[in-house]
């Protein structure tokens, strides 16, 4: 009966989406229209409204590849006027993300070839000087408050002192001086700050069961306020605007993460301030001008938001109104909070930038993130549903190719990484880029996907390679039972997670998948578990407990029957592998193991690895490459 229901429910949301036939399949566009960096993108504003931050391709100081770069222009009357400055000069690999401090300086940071070790970066927008405020050598770092009253300082975290745990440090942007607030005793997560920028909230965990801590001031100790085990989430997220209680993202005594208020004198006492039947919610938006929360975002199938606030409703609905069909975002907003740099975007498409001003009602465009791909060629991404083999229901997105009849198509069944992460509705440049060269894709949320409740996560412990892979595997199965797939034709691909899922895949089932690409994916569960990162360790009983521990012989069993690496003799699909060599959290070994054992049997196997690359391609040549091995290898097993 169930199956019945999951099959009406996609009938019906592929009939929602539109005809399934479009007048023409569109050209293939590209691949490196896909997959290039934006022209202009990544707009942020100044606190007081005159100057527009944003990222575009540029060289370095010495010339050579051109990187994502920061640069500033100035605004008047809601324009960029003059020419823009480039203030960072970044030539190895693109800057992750900046935002401003104040009017004057802008922070960035940058990590060094993949490794993931962080370094946060001040510039002066009138002189150009580049103060770097943390360390380097191996040192992971942060912002965790840029302290919005305070001109002259940040707090940042950083584990110079000890790999395994941060630091919080209060820190001069002009001079780099640094002041230790917080010394981490070894087991603290996480930690938070008032608004007047104190830290005064800390979680410590022991790997299996988190402390909530909490101090006054910053002279006193911390003291416990609360404790729960790992499986129950109470996770601070700002302080009321008296600076007394505070908001976390609790589900203590329900399946479904709320929104809470706590007050430190009577921390058991959750004051519920709003809470989802279906889903978790995701961090709450506040107005720190207006000092009163303003929305909450969370996602059943596609984007969605509660919004608290009569002013910011307005807004939304203003935009709403200019914009319609659109997701609409709000990325940065001036400090008086007149002015707004606004996302508008769909699955179809990454959307426009535009400019805000909420006194006059006017929007300003700023940019196309991708003009090259005409939204209307692009594929739409449908929420749908199946049943596992045990009777658990699993959503998930399916996108059929423009303009082909869904039947007998080749597919690629897509999971996520994570794997304690969701697949969202919106645009994906590798879905639109599969689609648009004939493929349906399927991308699902398998038990443990975030965002459902703590059942559906706690559904997936212990069961890499088990019930989590037969989650994927039934969707392999559904796609071909719809008449969507061609069996001869089904391929996989996933990264991180997704990547063991991949590899799992072929080991486990054999026979399903015609094609394999593996992205940064664990291949030997006992290696992966002894090759974490150091600032991983206060999960490490954690992973145990979710993953298995390979230490534990009533764990050990599961784990070499479910480590894709150990069962390499029963693979024989073709098999793509794309590995970055500086990985610090899925080491290069996962990969060589594989590909050497597969290349004893005979087994066609290709890899492509990059020395400068860590988890994931992030330099846009890296990029480009792979994905055009990727589109090649699945054009010559799949033959879309």
């Amino acid at each position: 009966m169930r199956s019945r229901l999951s099959l009406a429910l996609t009938l019906v949301a592929l009939a929602a989406a539109g005809p399934v036939l479009a007048e023409s399949v569109p050209p293939q566009f590209p691949l490196r229209d896909f997959f290039r960096n934006p022209e202009r993108g990544y707009f942020r504003l100044s606190d007081d409204g005159r100057w527009l931050g944003f990222m575009q391709p540029a060289a370095g100081e010495g010339g050579g590849t051109k990187r994502m770069n920061v640069f500033v222009q100035a605004l008047d009357g809601g324009k960029p006027v003059g020419a823009a400055k480039q203030l960072s000069f970044e030539s190895a690999r693109d800057v992750a993300i900046f935002r401003f401090k104040g009017n004057g300086t802008v922070l960035y940071e940058k990590d060094f070839g993949g490794d993931e070790n962080v370094r946060v970066v001040a510039v002066d927008v009138a002189s150009g000087k580049l103060t770097p405020l943390t360390p380097e050598g191996g040192v992971r770092a942060g912002i965790v408050d840029e302290l919005r009253d305070d001109p002259e300082h940040i707090l940042v975290q950083h584990n110079q002192r000890d790999k395994r745990a941060f630091d919080v440090y209060r820190v001069n942007v002009r001079t780099a001086a640094a002041t230790k607030v917080a010394e981490n005793p070894g087991n603290i997560i996480d930690w938070t700050s008032d608004h007047a920028g104190r830290v005064r909230l800390a979680v410590a965990s022991d790997g299996v069961n988190n402390t909530l801590l909490y101090r006054a001031t910053e002279a006193d100790p911390f003291k416990p306020l609360l404790s729960t085990d790992f499986r129950t989430q109470v996770a601070p997220g700002l302080f009321d605007f008296d600076n007394r209680r505070f908001y976390a993202l609790s589900n203590r005594g329900r399946d479904k993460v709320a929104l809470v208020r706590i007050d430190p004198e009577r921390p058991d006492a959750e004051e519920v301030v709003y809470q989802h039947p279906k889903v978790d919610l995701g961090p709450v938006a506040y107005s720190r001008e207006r000092k009163v929360l303003t929305h909450i975002d969370f996602q059943v199938d596609k984007p969605e938001r509660h919004v608290f606030d009569p002013v910011m409703a307005r807004v939304f609905e203003r935009l709403q109104r200019q914009l319609p069909g659109m997701q609409v975002m709000l990325q940065s907003s001036d400090r008086a909070e007149n002015r707004f740099v606004v996302a508008a975007m769909s699955d179809q498409t990454p959307g426009t930038r535009y400019l805000y001003d909420a006194r006059s009602d006017t929007l300003s465009k700023l940019g196309d993130i991708n003009p090259t791909l005409p939204a209307a060629q692009m594929a739409r991404m449908t929420p749908v549903r199946y049943t596992a083999r045990d009777g658990l229901e699993i959503p998930g997105y399916l996108t059929l190719p423009v303009g082909r009849e869904p039947k007998n198509l080749a597919c690629i069944v897509n999971p996520h990484g994570g794997p304690w992460a969701r697949d969202g509705w919106g645009f994906s440049p590798e879905v639109q880029f599969l689609a648009n060269r004939g493929y349906c894709v399927l991308q699902m949320n398998f038990r443990g996907s975030t965002g459902y409740g703590r059942q559906f996560w706690e559904a997936s412990f212990g069961q890499w390679g088990l019930k989590m892979q037969d989650d994927v595997t039934d969707g392999a199965q559904w796609l071909v039972k719809q008449g969507i797939a061609d069996p001869k034709r089904l391929g996989i691909y996933g990264g991180s997670y997704g990547g063991y899922a991949t590899l799992a895949g072929i080991t486990f089932t054999p026979d399903l998948y015609a094609a394999a690409v593996d992205y940064v994916g664990v291949s030997n569960l006992f290696t992966f578990m002894k090759t974490i990162p150091p600032y991983w360790e206060p999960f490490r009983q954690q992973m145990y407990a979710m993953v298995g521990n390979p230490d534990d012989p009533k764990d050990h069993a599961r784990l070499a029957a479910t480590s894709p690496a150990l069962h390499a003799d029963k693979i024989k699909t073709p098999l793509l592998i794309a590995q970055g060599a500086k990985d610090p959290r899925v080491n290069q070994a996962e990969s060589d193991q594989v590909v050497e054992a597969l290349k004893k049997r005979g087994v066609q196997v290709q890899y492509l690895v990059k020395e400068n690359e860590g988890h994931g391609f992030r330099n846009e040549e890296n990029r480009f490459e792979f994905y055009t091995a990727m589109e090649q290898f699945l054009a010559q097993h799949l033959k879309p």
